[in-house]
């Protein structure tokens, strides 16, 4: 089996916690996995950030390190910065990964990709907050993000989410160079995952769709839970999804 060089992003209310079990598995079928945090999460703190500040933090982890062929994989809101990384990076990259993520076309935001009521929502939480973050309310994260947990679960993980910076989400982004790289693609659809609801804003095919010719890989799982419950199958997906 080939041994792939991960570098795993994090979404939106995560934090490089997401992947520490997923990681160790993958460690264990011998492939190498970096997973670089970026500003407005965990313990960077700062929440007034914008998608630029957090492309170039994950460009420069990765020429700090050196990395080379990697599989970049971007999960949720992460895939939004996988396509702006590649854009500056492109040579360094083996194949394009996104779970689950946001795919915005050229001039799009990731606010762009929900339906309305929940563009109008996020809007509501975003003023009210003080400071342009977003918090989800735990019903929302419940039935939404972790609907597959219980609700012991859903509490322990509701714990350990931050607001989300709303500027970056806002964000129309440049991806005209990322629509014409020839990197190959491939897209890992969770089918329990429903933050984007099934019908015409669905992750798949409808973010998928914006990749044109990609690998499709399907499991099961939704948003959040499935990373901590089932990390050797996400691994295994990963793996499926990131091999040449």
């Amino acid at each position: 089996m080939d041994k792939l060089n991960f570098v795993l992003i994090h979404g939106a209310w995560g934090d490089v916690s997401q992947f520490e079990k997923v990681a160790d598995e993958l460690r264990k079928l011998g492939h190498t996995v970096h997973v670089p945090e970026y500003p407005g999460h965990g313990e960077l703190k700062d929440k007034n950030v914008t998608h630029e500040q957090i492309t170039i933090a994950v460009v420069d982890y990765i020429r700090e390190k050196d990395l080379k062929n990697i599989v970049l994989l971007g999960h949720s809101f992460g895939g939004t910065v996988v396509a702006t990384v590649a854009q500056q990076i492109p040579n360094r990259i083996d194949r394009l990964v996104f779970t689950n993520a946001f795919v915005p076309l050229d001039g799009q935001s990731v606010s762009d990709q929900l339906p309305p009521p929940a563009q109008e929502a996020f809007k509501q939480l975003a003023d009210a907050s003080g400071n342009n973050t977003i918090m989800l309310p735990f019903p929302l994260f419940r039935d939404a993000f972790v609907n597959t947990a219980s609700l012991e679960e859903a509490k322990a993980m509701y714990r350990r989410i931050t607001p989300e910076p709303a500027g970056p989400l806002y964000q129309k982004l440049d991806l005209k160079k990322f629509y014409s790289l020839q990197i190959p693609k491939s897209y890992l659809n969770l089918t329990e995952d429903i933050v984007l609801p099934h019908g015409d804003y669905a992750w798949h095919t409808n973010q998928s769709s914006h990749l044109g010719f990609f690998r499709y890989i399907e499991g099961h799982g939704d948003h959040f839970t499935t990373f901590q419950t089932e990390p050797k199958m996400i691994a295994e997906k990963f793996v499926q999804a990131g091999r040449p």
